[in-house]
């Protein structure tokens, strides 16, 4: 229920003054104003908008700006639950005409939705775009599809196009995932420079080996490499990165479409994290390259955002949605059929993780079906953070526990002993020249072909 003392602060009690007699004329304190709001709000629930209305005109007039505009709110919602909706307008009006205040943007929408029954939608498309200016992020895109709308029935058809546009959080190129990939690109080629030994394996020593994935090293503390193997990728074959580098194109401006740059960012990386962490708790071993265990992660957001969050895309971002579902099940069969040198713990670990995010995120840039059709104050905000806090939490808590346990495999491998002492009490990182020395430490555990994901 929209209730007009949202968003006042009272430091005083909510209670009325005893014998307080609200038919009296006289000032009002703060908090005796918002207590007999309060009682006007619980009327207005309670279906009784004849007196709720009498305790809203009360405190209008008031000295304190925010408490008189909350009263004229008020009082409009009561006239209008009275079938009185020109005096309805009148009362928002008046509301939205002393400035910026806790009820500004509420009162600016009522207007809006009211001169659109009434049938001037000019006057509802210069009130919309008052709470264009003040809406909260997440109502953002709902008034930009109001007012795509609302252009269309008034002639104004580049209006409506910009504003559908704005819904749909399409107005700006993807730069997030233009940066991302030259940003991977530069890394994969610069690092594929001196990358393999004479002998065709893996240098540990060199910039590749240095980014690359493998359980040894990262058991022995090089924790980094769960993050930094996105961005390197099979020095022997271009084509890696050039696939990787579509896919994350692909998958990547939906995502920021959706989420936005920022959050973009930082979801790649936990789905990156994520599938290096399965990777490294569950798989085979042996060096390991790539960033499509991230970028499958981005595959579940999408998958996710479109079909349980429902986001309301353009038809083109659609039709890309639509064929995320068939890219997840062929790449994984490649993989767990043996095709190609595929690491599909990465590719089913940053999937579960990005599906995951996707569920306790909803999409936050654009539309959803549930944010079309309920408002944004039916649902406790409070409630709703805490959710995808713990959410995300959790996520975080399982993801460690799979690199714990990844950990304690690993320093239990005679390869990882071999290379620093006891698990218990790990020596220094052996050399590179030690390594690549060492017929045995050099070849067996340490060098050898690429896993590619």
């Amino acid at each position: 229920m929209d209730r007009a003392t949202d968003g006042l602060s009272n430091s005083g009690t909510a209670a009325l003054p005893p014998g307080f007699d609200p038919s009296a004329r006289g000032p009002l304190d703060r908090a005796t104003a918002i207590a007999l709001m309060t009682q006007a709000d619980d009327l207005l629930e309670r279906s009784e908008p004849d007196h709720a209305l009498a305790l809203y005109s009360r405190v209008i007039g008031t000295a304190d700006r925010d408490i008189s505009a909350a009263g004229f709110y008020g009082s409009g919602n009561a006239l209008y639950r009275l079938d009185r909706e020109a005096e309805a307008r009148l009362a928002w009006e008046r509301a939205t005409g002393l400035g910026e205040t806790p009820v500004a943007y509420r009162a600016w929408r009522q207007v809006a939705a009211a001169r659109v029954r009434e049938g001037d939608l000019r006057g509802a498309v210069d009130a919309y775009r008052e709470c264009e200016k003040r809406a909260p992020r997440q109502d953002r895109a709902e008034i930009a599809s109001r007012l795509g709308w609302l252009n269309k029935e008034t002639g104004n058809a580049g209006a409506a196009q910009r504003y559908f546009a704005r819904s749909r959080g399409d107005t700006t190129p993807p730069f997030m995932t233009y940066l991302m990939i030259a940003v991977t690109a530069v890394a994969s080629l610069t690092a594929m420079s001196g990358a393999l030994t004479a002998q065709g394996y893996l240098d540990p020593g060199s910039l590749e080996g240095q980014l690359a994935l493998h359980p040894l090293f990262v058991a022995h503390g090089d924790y980094y490499r769960l993050l930094s193997v996105t961005l390197v990728h099979d020095p022997t074959d271009i084509l890696h990165l050039l696939f990787n580098m579509y896919a994350l194109w692909f998958a990547g401006q939906l995502v920021e479409r959706m989420y936005g740059s920022g959050r973009m960012l930082v979801l790649y990386a936990v789905c990156g994290v994520a599938a290096s962490a399965t990777s490294y708790a569950f798989g085979p071993g042996g060096w390991s390259v790539g960033a499509s265990g991230a970028i499958f992660g981005l595959f579940g957001i999408v998958l996710v955002a479109t079909r349980f969050h429902h986001a309301i895309l353009d038809t083109r971002s659609r039709a890309i949605a639509a064929q995320v579902g068939i890219l997840i099940v062929l790449n994984l069969a490649i993989g767990f059929f043996g095709f190609l040198n595929v690491d599909n713990f990465a590719h089913v670990g940053g999937l579960l993780a990005g599906m995951w995010l996707a569920v306790v995120l909803p999409p936050g840039q654009v539309q959803t079906l549930a944010s079309a059709w309920q408002s944004s104050r039916s649902h406790s905000p409070v409630r709703a953070m805490a959710i995808r806090i713990a959410g995300v939490v959790a996520l975080l808590a399982v993801v460690g526990g799979v690199i714990a346990y990844g950990t304690g495999r690993w320093q239990a491998d005679p390869g990882y002993r071999y290379l620093y002492g006891a698990a218990a009490v790990p020596a220094a990182h052996s050399t590179t020249a030690e390594l690549t020395a060492n017929p045995v430490a050099g070849v067996d555990a340490v060098t050898g072909a690429a896993i590619v994901r």
